[in-house]
C-alpha cells in the first residue's frame, strides 16, 4: 500500500467527542470467549477498517456497537451514551443513528425494493411523500433507482448489496456499520460495492465501521477517492491515503493492531506482516 495520507475534503474535528468507543470490551459465548479486552475509538468522520482471519469475532464487534449483543465486561459508548448497560427500549433511539448493511444483504424476499430501502422509515412514520422522495434519493446513490418496484429474487446478488447500501443510509445515519459488505461477490462486482463505500464516505463523511477479510477492498478504500465530478472512483493522487480511514486488526479476540495506513504496511510484527502478503 502507498504510505503517504491525503486528508479528507471536510477536516476532522480534533475537539469533537468520539462516535464510537470500546473501553476494555470482552464477550464469550458457551463459556468461549470471543473479544477480550478490546479498546479503540471511531472519530467524527472517520472511517475504520476492520481486519483479522475468519472467525476471530469481527462481526461480533459490528454486533456489540450497535446494541445487538451485550460485553460481559468493559463500556461502549455511542454518541456519547453508553450502550453496553443501556435499557432496550432506549437502544431503539440508538440504532434510528446508525445505518448497518449485514451480510448477504439481509432484504426481506416479500417486499419491493421500494419497501425494503423505505421499513425504517415506516417504522418511524415518516410521512408518504418524504418517504417516496428519500429512497430514490438513496436508490439515485446506488444506481438503482429503476429496481423500485422489483423484488429481491428478481436482483443479482451485487444489486441485492447495493439496496442493502441504500437502506442503510436512507435516513442519513450518523455511523455506517458494514459487516463484509463484498463478501461472496466476484471481484468486478466487490469493486463496484467499494466504490459505493468510498463514495459515501467522500461525500458525506459518515463515520464508518467497515469489517472486510479482503485486502483488495483495504487497498482500495485507503488508496482511493471518489471524483464528483466525473461520478466515479479513482487513484489519490500522487498515491497518497486517506488520513481519515485507518486500520484495525484482530486475531484470535485480542486488538493486535490499531492505526493508520503507513503503520500497518511498516509493521514488523510477524503475524500482520503474514496476514499482509
Amino acid at each position: 500500500m502507498a504510505t503517504e495520507t491525503l486528508a479528507a475534503a471536510v477536516p476532522v474535528p480534533g475537539d469533537q467527542e468520539p462516535v464510537v468507543i470500546f473501553d476494555d470490551v470482552s464477550i464469550g459465548f458457551d463459556g468461549k470467549p470471543v473479544l477480550k479486552n478490546i479498546s479503540f475509538r471511531v472519530a467524527v468522520g472517520e472511517t475504520r477498517i476492520l481486519l483479522g482471519p475468519a472467525g476471530v469475532g469481527k462481526s461480533v464487534l459490528l454486533k456489540l456497537a450497535n446494541g445487538l449483543f451485550r460485553p460481559d465486561s468493559g463500556r461502549i459508548t455511542v454518541f456519547g451514551q453508553e450502550v453496553s448497560s443501556m435499557p432496550e427500549g432506549d437502544l431503539f433511539g440508538l440504532r434510528s443513528r446508525i445505518g448497518m448493511v449485514f451480510q448477504e444483504s439481509a432484504l426481506f424476499d416479500s417486499l419491493t425494493v421500494r419497501d425494503n430501502v423505505a421499513f425504517r422509515l415506516m417504522e418511524d412514520k415518516v410521512p408518504e411523500s418524504e418517504i417516496n422522495d428519500r429512497v430514490a434519493e438513496a436508490l439515485r446513490f446506488v444506481e438503482l433507482e429503476h429496481t423500485m418496484q422489483m423484488f429481491p429474487a428478481q436482483l443479482s446478488g451485487g444489486m441485492r448489496r447495493r439496496v442493502a447500501i441504500a437502506r442503510a443510509i436512507v435516513a442519513k445515519p450518523d455511523l455506517l456499520l458494514y459487516d463484509s459488505p463484498t463478501g461472496g461477490l466476484d471481484p468486478i462486482t466487490s469493486t463496484t460495492i467499494v466504490e459505493l463505500v468510498v463514495k459515501e464516505r467522500d461525500l458525506y463523511h459518515t463515520s464508518s465501521l467497515l469489517v472486510t477479510h479482503r485486502l483488495q477492498d483495504a487497498y482500495t478504500l485507503a488508496t482511493h477517492t471518489f471524483n464528483k465530478a466525473e461520478n466515479h472512483m479513482e487513484r489519490s493522487p500522487g498515491d497518497k491515503t486517506n488520513l481519515y480511514t485507518s486500520f484495525l486488526m484482530l486475531r484470535e479476540g485480542e486488538l493486535v493492531f490499531d492505526g493508520s495506513t503507513h503503520e500497518l504496511v511498516t509493521s514488523d510484527d510477524p503475524f500482520i506482516k503474514e496476514y499482509l502478503t
